[in-house]
Protein backbone atom coordinates (compact mmCIF):
# COMPACT_ATOMS: atom_id res chain seq x y z
CA UNK A 1 0.00 0.00 0.00
CA UNK A 2 1.35 3.12 -0.87
CA UNK A 3 0.28 5.37 2.58
CA UNK A 4 2.43 2.61 4.60
CA UNK A 5 5.64 2.48 2.31
CA UNK A 6 5.78 6.63 1.83
CA UNK A 7 4.61 7.20 5.74
CA UNK A 8 7.94 4.90 6.34
CA UNK A 9 10.20 6.29 3.94
CA UNK A 10 9.58 9.85 4.70
CA UNK A 11 9.45 9.19 8.58
CA UNK A 12 12.80 7.32 8.36
CA UNK A 13 14.46 9.43 6.38
CA UNK A 14 13.24 12.55 8.15
CA UNK A 15 15.97 11.79 10.76
CA UNK A 16 18.54 10.83 7.81
CA UNK A 17 18.09 12.52 5.07
CA UNK A 18 20.66 14.85 4.58
CA UNK A 19 21.09 18.92 4.24
CA UNK A 20 22.40 18.07 0.93
CA UNK A 21 20.41 15.43 -0.31
CA UNK A 22 17.58 18.08 0.78
CA UNK A 23 18.83 20.89 -0.90
CA UNK A 24 19.42 19.51 -3.94
CA UNK A 25 15.87 18.46 -4.16
CA UNK A 26 14.39 22.05 -3.63
CA UNK A 27 17.85 23.25 -6.10
CA UNK A 28 20.36 24.61 -3.57
CA UNK A 29 24.18 24.44 -4.85
CA UNK A 30 25.33 23.16 -1.64
CA UNK A 31 27.97 20.33 -2.38
CA UNK A 32 28.35 16.88 -0.90
CA UNK A 33 31.03 16.31 1.67
CA UNK A 34 32.65 13.11 0.37
CA UNK A 35 31.24 10.00 -1.55
CA UNK A 36 29.69 8.54 1.63
CA UNK A 37 27.63 10.79 1.56
CA UNK A 38 26.72 11.28 -1.86
CA UNK A 39 26.30 7.58 -1.95
CA UNK A 40 24.19 7.39 1.02
CA UNK A 41 21.97 10.91 -0.60
CA UNK A 42 21.57 8.67 -3.49
CA UNK A 43 20.69 5.62 -1.64
CA UNK A 44 17.59 8.11 -0.32
CA UNK A 45 16.90 9.72 -3.20
CA UNK A 46 16.56 6.59 -5.19
CA UNK A 47 14.09 5.78 -2.40
CA UNK A 48 11.97 8.26 -2.97
CA UNK A 49 12.17 8.30 -6.63
CA UNK A 50 10.48 4.67 -6.27
CA UNK A 51 7.82 5.68 -4.27
CA UNK A 52 7.34 8.28 -6.72
CA UNK A 53 7.16 6.03 -9.34
CA UNK A 54 4.79 3.91 -7.25
CA UNK A 55 2.59 7.02 -6.65
CA UNK A 56 2.55 7.75 -10.40
CA UNK A 57 0.97 4.42 -11.33
CA UNK A 58 -1.07 4.37 -8.56
CA UNK A 59 -2.79 8.11 -10.63
CA UNK A 60 -2.48 6.02 -13.59
CA UNK A 61 -4.25 2.48 -12.83
CA UNK A 62 -7.15 4.79 -10.97
CA UNK A 63 -7.41 7.16 -14.18
CA UNK A 64 -7.96 4.53 -16.59
CA UNK A 65 -9.97 1.61 -14.25
CA UNK A 66 -13.26 2.80 -15.17
CA UNK A 67 -14.10 3.72 -11.61
CA UNK A 68 -13.71 7.16 -11.68
CA UNK A 69 -16.34 10.30 -13.07
CA UNK A 70 -14.26 12.30 -15.27
CA UNK A 71 -13.88 14.96 -12.83
CA UNK A 72 -12.40 13.10 -10.56
CA UNK A 73 -10.18 11.53 -12.68
CA UNK A 74 -8.76 15.08 -13.70
CA UNK A 75 -8.37 15.69 -10.62
CA UNK A 76 -5.65 12.49 -10.16
CA UNK A 77 -4.42 13.55 -12.96
CA UNK A 78 -3.58 16.82 -11.62
CA UNK A 79 -1.82 15.09 -8.37
CA UNK A 80 0.21 12.73 -10.62
CA UNK A 81 1.77 15.55 -12.20
CA UNK A 82 2.61 16.77 -8.99
CA UNK A 83 4.00 13.48 -8.87
CA UNK A 84 5.99 13.59 -11.62
CA UNK A 85 7.02 17.22 -10.97
CA UNK A 86 8.75 15.45 -7.44
CA UNK A 87 10.31 12.42 -9.22
CA UNK A 88 11.66 14.63 -12.00
CA UNK A 89 13.31 16.99 -9.52
CA UNK A 90 15.15 13.68 -7.71
CA UNK A 91 15.92 11.96 -10.54
CA UNK A 92 17.74 15.23 -11.66
CA UNK A 93 19.22 15.27 -7.86
CA UNK A 94 20.85 11.51 -8.10
CA UNK A 95 21.84 12.32 -11.73
CA UNK A 96 23.94 15.22 -9.91
CA UNK A 97 25.18 13.30 -7.07
CA UNK A 98 26.18 11.18 -9.99
CA UNK A 99 24.25 8.19 -9.04
CA UNK A 100 21.48 6.33 -11.36
CA UNK A 101 18.07 7.14 -10.91
CA UNK A 102 16.11 4.38 -9.72
CA UNK A 103 13.86 2.78 -12.32
CA UNK A 104 10.30 2.45 -13.17
CA UNK A 105 8.23 -1.08 -12.63
CA UNK A 106 5.90 -1.87 -15.05
CA UNK A 107 1.91 -0.92 -14.72
CA UNK A 108 1.09 -4.29 -14.25
CA UNK A 109 3.24 -4.61 -11.48
CA UNK A 110 2.31 -1.74 -9.58
CA UNK A 111 -1.28 -3.12 -9.81
CA UNK A 112 -0.28 -6.16 -8.21
CA UNK A 113 1.72 -4.16 -5.38
CA UNK A 114 -0.96 -1.88 -4.92
CA UNK A 115 -3.69 -4.70 -4.67
CA UNK A 116 -5.31 -2.58 -7.67
CA UNK A 117 -8.13 -5.68 -7.96
CA UNK A 118 -9.42 -4.85 -4.44
CA UNK A 119 -10.51 -1.22 -5.49
CA UNK A 120 -13.93 -1.59 -6.78
CA UNK A 121 -15.65 1.89 -6.88
CA UNK A 122 -14.86 5.31 -7.11
CA UNK A 123 -14.99 5.69 -3.36
CA UNK A 124 -12.45 2.64 -2.62
CA UNK A 125 -10.05 4.85 -5.06
CA UNK A 126 -10.18 7.83 -2.96
CA UNK A 127 -10.08 6.63 0.34
CA UNK A 128 -6.51 5.40 -1.13
CA UNK A 129 -5.62 8.60 -2.56
CA UNK A 130 -6.72 10.27 0.69
CA UNK A 131 -4.80 8.23 2.84
CA UNK A 132 -1.75 8.41 1.03
CA UNK A 133 -2.35 12.27 0.82
CA UNK A 134 -3.12 12.35 4.81
CA UNK A 135 -0.01 10.51 5.56
CA UNK A 136 2.38 12.18 3.05
CA UNK A 137 0.80 15.76 4.47
CA UNK A 138 1.90 14.43 8.46
CA UNK A 139 5.46 13.21 7.08
CA UNK A 140 6.80 16.53 5.44
CA UNK A 141 5.60 18.06 9.17
CA UNK A 142 7.70 15.27 10.94
CA UNK A 143 10.54 16.38 8.76
CA UNK A 144 10.57 20.45 10.03
CA UNK A 145 12.08 19.66 13.04
CA UNK A 146 14.59 17.49 11.47
CA UNK A 147 16.06 20.02 8.99
CA UNK A 148 18.09 23.14 9.43
CA UNK A 149 16.18 26.71 9.39
CA UNK A 150 16.72 27.16 6.04
CA UNK A 151 14.23 23.95 4.58
CA UNK A 152 11.85 24.94 7.65
CA UNK A 153 9.68 26.63 4.59
CA UNK A 154 10.25 24.28 1.87
CA UNK A 155 9.06 21.16 4.36
CA UNK A 156 6.09 23.01 4.82
CA UNK A 157 4.99 24.13 1.45
CA UNK A 158 5.30 20.50 0.70
CA UNK A 159 3.08 19.80 3.88
CA UNK A 160 0.67 22.29 2.86
CA UNK A 161 0.36 20.95 -1.17
CA UNK A 162 -0.66 17.00 0.31
CA UNK A 163 -3.06 18.56 2.64
CA UNK A 164 -4.61 20.70 0.43
CA UNK A 165 -4.78 16.89 -1.79
CA UNK A 166 -6.64 15.98 1.07
CA UNK A 167 -8.91 18.29 1.53
CA UNK A 168 -10.26 18.14 -2.02
CA UNK A 169 -10.13 13.81 -1.56
CA UNK A 170 -11.98 14.31 1.73
CA UNK A 171 -14.44 16.97 0.24
CA UNK A 172 -14.90 14.51 -2.87
CA UNK A 173 -16.01 11.71 -0.29
CA UNK A 174 -18.55 13.74 1.09
CA UNK A 175 -16.48 13.85 4.87
CA UNK A 176 -17.36 17.13 6.77
CA UNK A 177 -15.12 19.39 8.17
CA UNK A 178 -13.27 18.49 10.93
CA UNK A 179 -14.25 20.41 14.25
CA UNK A 180 -10.89 20.17 16.18
CA UNK A 181 -8.12 22.38 15.36
CA UNK A 182 -4.38 21.12 14.35
CA UNK A 183 -5.70 17.71 11.78
CA UNK A 184 -2.01 17.00 10.93
CA UNK A 185 1.11 16.83 12.58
Amino acid sequence: MILSSRRAFLGATGKTLSATALAMVVGSNIKTADAADASQDIQILNAAIALEHEGIAAYQIAATSGLLDPAVVDIGVTFQGHHKGHRDILVKAVETLGGKPAEEKSLGAYAKDLKASTLKNQADVLRLALDLERGAANAYLGLIPSLGPDYHQVAAQMAGDEAFHAAILANALGQPIPKAALMFG
